[in-house]
């Protein structure tokens, strides 16, 4: 089974190493996807995302996990591929945004913030446009960080959140499960925790397959 990881907004692949490190000792073919904000559009990283994930498809079954940003590329990337092409396995979304950024919207109109996040950073802070991005076919937990502060004066209103996104922020109907754990949103991909979790599902749903 191959495993796609792709990272969050001002992130790297190696964000991803300690996950995919444990993801290929327990025997999954794990790779990375990367990108850079500052210098391409949302359309572009996700067209290119697409034609990764059409050649992983081609070569047979994968999942596909993304954190933060990461996530938001994965849902708008599979639901452009051609119907031939075969849908991810099993999706993973670590403190993916589900619907607007509150924090992408309070700094939207700072310049630093525009620069590094390019046309990005205004689409996590736009309702009406994360309102239409929808479910993908392929089962997908979510996996949420709920070790931020929730001070009632602060940027959450009291709202559990780890310390980027609110966990109402990262649930969806359409979400197989979602799962919560006292990790902050920049740590959730070097989490032994969310690994293990997610190899839990992917055994869990082979163990399924071939009983089936």
């Amino acid at each position: 089974m191959k495993v796609l990881f792709v990272h969050g907004l001002g992130r790297s692949p190696l964000s991803g190493w300690p996950l995919l490190r444990q993801l290929n000792t327990a025997g999954f073919e794990v790779g990375s996807f990367g990108y850079l904000t500052s210098v391409e559009s949302f359309s572009v990283i996700a067209k290119r995302l697409a034609e990764r994930i059409s050649n992983i498809a081609s070569q047979g079954e994968y999942v596909l996990i993304g954190h933060s940003l990461g996530g938001v590329l994965i849902r708008v990337a599979v639901n452009s591929l051609p119907a031939k092409v075969r849908r991810p396995t099993q999706v993973f979304l670590l403190g993916s945004p589900c619907r607007a950024s509150r924090l992408a919207q309070r700094f939207g109109g700072n310049p630093v913030f525009r620069w590094l996040s390019g046309d990005c950073g205004v689409l996590l802070g736009s309702e009406q446009w994360m309102s239409r991005l929808g479910s993908i076919d392929s089962p997908t937990t979510g996996i949420a960080g709920v070790k931020g502060v929730t001070w009632r004066r602060g940027p959450f209103g009291g709202e559990p959140n780890d310390g980027i996104v609110t966990l109402s922020e990262v649930s969806a109907e359409w979400l197989v499960d979602q799962v919560k754990l006292p990790v902050v949103h920049t740590l959730l991909p070097a989490s032994k925790q969310v690994a293990g979790i997610i190899i839990e599902r992917l055994r869990q749903a082979h163990a399924h397959s071939e009983d089936a």
